[in-house]
């Protein structure tokens, strides 16, 4: 049994919406997410997924694209993302599949590790931070924290967290993510959201301050997943 991550898988079975924009490797990318998948992971494994899942404005019409993800090998966590319109209601979308579940406020127990999490969002950083930006900042530190008390409050010490946002800025300066992060001793924390020239240069991944930072944006894998424990 083991554990594996990927983000941004960016579904988009039902409209048409390249994504070879962020460069041609993204020409088939869910074909080459599938195909990784199946020779991959295992039915007893499970994969952590943090946001961007569909392009799918509706509810509705994101069932193709969670359907298709339900269907691959393994047991599916999903994070949020910042594209995720078609998110609904926490309580619908985890009645939909057996295998497949999503995490709003509330956690998921892999062996002995808690899986917590939340969409984050842009952090403090000059003047491209907005008082709107705060706003939902601040939102986000709240259900954090609600999903990491939630796995406390059922006896978990070790957690791992899925955000989809970084936890920094691009300096890497402290932030309320990762204050939380050492406040409630988070063993590793996976975000995505970074595609093309921005995951060129300096990443905030590997330990830091006894935290291991993975990057999961599907490009930055080669669209296929990483296996982190």
């Amino acid at each position: 049994m083991a554990l594996y991550t990927i983000s941004d898988l960016h579904l988009a079975f039902n409209l048409e919406k390249p994504m070879d924009i962020f460069g041609d490797n993204w020409i088939n990318h869910c074909e080459k997410i599938k195909n990784n998948w199946i020779n991959k992971v295992k039915k007893e494994d499970t994969v952590l997924i943090a946001g961007d899942i569909s392009w799918s404005l509706k509810e509705s019409d994101s069932k193709y694209d969670l359907d298709w993800i339900d269907s691959l090998p393994g047991r599916k966590i999903i994070s949020k993302g910042n594209h995720d319109y078609w998110w609904g209601s926490i309580s619908k979308l985890n009645v939909m599949y057996e295998n497949t579940k999503f995490i709003q406020n509330n956690f998921y127990s892999y062996e002995k590790y808690a899986i917590c999490g939340t969409r984050g969002w842009t952090c403090p950083e000059g003047d491209k931070y907005s008082l709107k930006d705060k706003k939902i900042y601040d939102r986000e530190q709240i259900r954090l924290r609600l999903s990491i008390e939630a796995a406390k409050k059922n006896g978990f010490e070790d957690i791992i967290v899925m955000l989809h946002y970084p936890p920094t800025n691009e300096k890497f300066e402290k932030s309320a993510f990762t204050e939380i992060f050492k406040e409630y001793k988070v063993k590793k924390v996976i975000y995505g959201h970074l595609h093309g020239p921005s995951l060129q240069g300096n990443l905030l991944e590997g330990n830091v301050d006894g935290i291991e930072y993975i990057v999961s944006s599907a490009d930055y894998i080669d669209f296929c997943p990483k296996k982190i424990l």
